[in-house]
């Protein structure tokens, strides 16, 4: 693949994947700055932060953000997660210098004009408000804190409604100063893009950055716990949560494997367990993702509260079943199909792989070829599954919320912490 890495003066590390095949390009600034990374009192910062770089700037209005991006049909969006927040946008073939013009405009020139300030706040509360009419990111929500209770990484990326009211534009501006950092930032490109002509827009437009070094976040410590909200919703949504490997952990491949032939797919036990089989729900799955110093096993599934009691013993019984017993040698060349195929099929894509490579490079300060994530994944054994759906299994107590049975759901989440705790 023609990819190349260079690493600018102030520690900003420039990234570009060429795509001959393309007419298209997919850039975008990473920075390693999330919600694992605010105080208490700075709770949703990163999230309000990415919604307020786009209202404004010395140069520009938010309005002319928005036209000068679509004049030439590109689109232009950002992200905020635990550990990064991403700006990025994709545009034709030689349109990349607006691109990269317009993001260095807003991560280092925004107003944050508080009549601008004071209409996003509004926006990012109705989104809070969203998200709970969404029994699943509620769940997702109460398992997370039940999992790192009182620590940055348990708490709602998003904020929360009274976090999100006190925070001023000078709490944006100190996140801005003591966390983008060029040292915790890369610019990555893929698709119909010169690493040259990248190398020196990125040089002109970011060069004056500060290069200096950002305090880590604390570690996170898993704890575990049940959670239940008393709102009522059509179907009763059971989310489980355990403490699994890291993406810097041996094991982490072995866990996303186990995760696939687990819950990942039509073919996988839970989904044969319990729809197939029983008919318990429409559908079930699980996931495995990390962070650089934990991660989590997650289930979910929705149900009627009628049949809740008999799907969590059905999960339970599934869960111990691996951990006691190897999978199958056509079981494990199954998932492992899935996650090699996801993996590759991602690399067609000029935004995946932009995406993939600033994440390497944040992550691990290095990229990682294809090939030694392929071999990654084929290394995983049976036994190794084993020992990871064990460990998974083992991790006492576990996280349960469940949401949408109005009051049963305390009792249904008592059920499971039980259930999984034996």
């Amino acid at each position: 693949m023609s990819t190349e890495v260079t690493r600018l003066r102030n520690g900003l590390r420039v990234v570009s994947h060429h795509m001959p095949h393309l007419e298209t390009i997919s850039l975008g600034v990473w920075v390693a700055a999330g919600a694992r990374h605010e105080s208490e009192n700075e709770h949703g910062v990163s999230h309000l932060l990415e919604h307020m770089a786009f209202k404004g700037t010395r140069r520009r209005t938010a309005r002319d953000i928005a036209e000068e991006i679509e004049q030439v049909g590109g689109e232009l969006n950002a992200a905020t997660s635990l550990e990064m927040t991403a700006y990025y946008a994709r545009v034709l073939k030689g349109d990349e210098a607006i691109a990269l013009d317009i993001l260095a405009d807003i991560l280092q020139n925004s107003t944050y004009a508080e009549a601008e300030l004071e209409r996003e706040r509004e926006v990012v509360l109705q989104e809070i408000a969203g998200i709970q009419d969404s029994p699943d990111e509620i769940a997702y929500d109460l398992v997370q804190d039940a999992a790192y209770p009182g620590q940055s990484v348990g708490r709602p990326i998003i904020g929360t409604p009274e976090s999100v009211s006190r925070l001023t534009s000078d709490d944006l501006r100190n996140f801005l100063r003591t966390r983008y950092l060029a040292s915790r930032m890369v610019i990555s490109a893929a698709g119909a893009i010169k690493h040259e002509t990248l190398v020196r827009h990125a040089e002109a437009l970011f060069g004056g950055l500060n290069g200096g070094e950002a305090e880590e976040g604390s570690a996170a410590k898993y704890v575990g716990g049940r959670r239940a909200s008393k709102k009522v919703f059509e179907q009763s949504h059971l989310l489980l949560g355990f403490e699994a490997p890291s993406y810097r952990d041996r094991e982490f491949y072995a866990a996303q494997v186990f995760s696939g032939l687990f819950g990942g797919g039509m073919s996988s036990r839970l989904f044969q367990a319990a729809r197939e089989n029983r008919g318990l729900c429409y559908a079930i799955y699980s996931s495995a993702w990390g962070m650089a110093d934990s991660g989590m096993f997650d289930i979910h599934a929705a149900t009627g509260p009628e049949q809740m009691e008999e799907l969590i013993d059905l999960v339970g019984q599934e869960l111990f079943k691996i951990a006691s017993s190897p999978p199958t040698e056509q079981e494990v060349a199954r998932a492992k199909a899935q996650l090699k195929a996801g993996l590759l099929m991602s690399l067609e894509s000029s935004s995946s792989r932009a995406e993939q490579m600033a994440r390497q490079l944040l992550f691990f300060d290095r990229l990682i070829p294809a090939a030694e994530l392929i071999q990654l994944i084929d290394d995983v054994t049976p036994e190794r599954i084993r020992s990871v759906a064990e460990r998974v299994a083992r991790s006492a107590p576990p996280s349960v919320a469940v949401v949408g049975a109005g009051r049963r759901s305390a009792d249904f989440a008592m059920r499971a912490e039980r259930r999984l705790a034996s």
